[in-house]
């Protein structure tokens, strides 16, 4: 009888773990999304296709070369655009829904063995969550750039926003913990970057308007 209710006791320990790593894993890509869309999707595909990761049923579609090769040609196409001064701001407007829908879709995909209204729940809150506050952080920052340097200190921003998302995808796939641990961080990274350069713009103004 104790050891049948040991074996309980293990057994509900071992499936809580496993659901929070899985929650922890997609709100890790869900933030990165944020940053940029397609490296999340990448990264899965990446691990999926040379069997680092095994993906869910419903993220099957990753597990292929032509997938890997047609997010491979999107990312960088999806990069390059951000490094337009013009383009990235009209990228934001329209990135911010879409890396919403992308993080609740992935934390919906990596929990998809819970109920369905939890699975769903946790998605839209902690999925599309995390990748609306790092998409809005971001685009804070940049749009603080070219008010300040005219656009001219945007690719700064640009280029964090790419490694944060390779970063953020690549230990949440390896340490999930970590990677939520640095999502904040990162968050606030962009927007003391974006503060810097406001407050170079207020001092290099000061002068000219004495």
């Amino acid at each position: 009888m104790k050891e049948s209710s040991s074996n309980e006791t293990n057994s509900f320990i071992f499936s809580t773990m496993e659901t929070l790593t899985s929650v922890l894993i997609g709100i890790g890509l869900s933030a990165a999304a944020g940053f940029r869309l397609l490296v999340p999707f990448l990264a899965l595909s990446v691990a999926a296709v040379f069997g680092h990761f095994p993906v869910s049923p419903d993220m099957e579609w990753l597990n292929s070369f032509p997938a890997l090769e047609a997010l491979a040609v999107g990312l960088l196409l999806e990069v390059l655009a951000f490094y337009i001064p013009w383009l990235d701001h009209a990228l934001d407007l329209v990135m911010l829904p879409a890396s919403i829908m992308a993080g609740t879709l992935i934390t919906a995909a990596f929990t998809s063995h819970l109920d369905p209204f939890l699975q769903w729940s946790l998605g839209i809150v902690a999925g599309g969550g995390a990748a609306a506050m790092t998409k809005t952080f971001a685009g804070g920052s940049r749009l603080t750039s070219t008010l300040t340097t005219g656009g001219l200190g945007n690719f700064i921003i640009a280029t964090l926003e790419f490694i944060g998302a390779i970063v953020l995808s690549i230990l949440a796939l390896v340490l999930p913990k970590l990677a939520i641990v640095l999502v904040l961080p990162l968050v606030g990274f962009l927007a003391w970057q974006g503060y810097r350069l406001w407050q170079s713009r207020q001092s290099t103004d000061l002068p000219s308007e004495s």
